[in-house]
């Protein structure tokens, strides 16, 4: 059994880590009860902004203007402004349904993690269409990001990043980490994911996952 190698870690604010992601600035974090997203130094973790985010609930994305949130019953994306918090769109992902864990930007679309069963979907952002879906392994998939033009997805029971194929839908190599994997990440250099009983994100190099 391969294990991460923890390479930086972060402490987090709150004590719900659910989502993460990269605007090329910033590291910004959710947390489900405290309904809040932080803009994080990614240097010392010091949190540089606050916004409220009322019915916040898993992955956090960024389409390159706004953040991206997974909130609400049924679970849809709420597109908020980094600036000032305000939800500028409650956008539906159809079917409505609770299934959509994660979530981030690729080159072609959004990619999302669902479970019961576990799939990675692509979509395009606009009209929410499926464009792609892959069954993959994992039976409680917990956060993902696009990184370095691989789909990396987690689980939170199994511990364990899996890192898969856009194209093929082919696993390419999964290793276990430290705590239980919640919000993911990529900074262009390392993948990121928050620990969640540990409170912080951890860093590692996509190349330990795929080989």
């Amino acid at each position: 059994m391969t294990t991460a190698v923890v390479r930086r870690t972060l402490p987090l604010p709150g004590d719900y880590p659910c989502g993460l992601t990269w605007d090329g600035t910033h590291l910004w974090h959710s947390d489900q009860p405290a309904a809040e997203l932080y803009a994080l130094d990614p240097v010392d973790g010091s949190v540089a902004r606050t916004l409220r985010c009322p019915g916040l609930r898993a992955d956090l994305a960024f389409d390159g203007n706004l953040l991206c949130q997974v909130g609400f019953r049924p679970k849809r994306l709420l597109l908020v402004d980094r600036d000032t918090g305000e939800q500028v769109e409650r956008r539906a992902v159809p079917p409505a349904n609770g299934r959509l864990t994660g979530v981030e930007f690729g080159p072609d679309g959004i990619w999302m993690v669902l479970r019961g069963p576990t799939v990675l979907q692509l979509r395009d952002y606009e009209s929410m269409a499926v464009l792609v879906e892959h069954p993959v392994g994992g039976g409680e998939p917990s956060g993902l990001t696009y990184a370095d033009g691989v789909v990396v997805h987690g689980d939170y029971v199994e511990r364990r990043l899996r890192a898969t194929d856009p194209a093929t839908g082919a696993e390419l190599g999964s290793l276990v980490v430290e705590g239980n994997p919640t919000g993911m990440t990529w900074d262009g250099s390392l993948l990121w994911y928050c620990d969640f009983p540990g409170k912080r994100a951890c860093a590692l190099d996509l190349r330990d996952i795929v080989g």
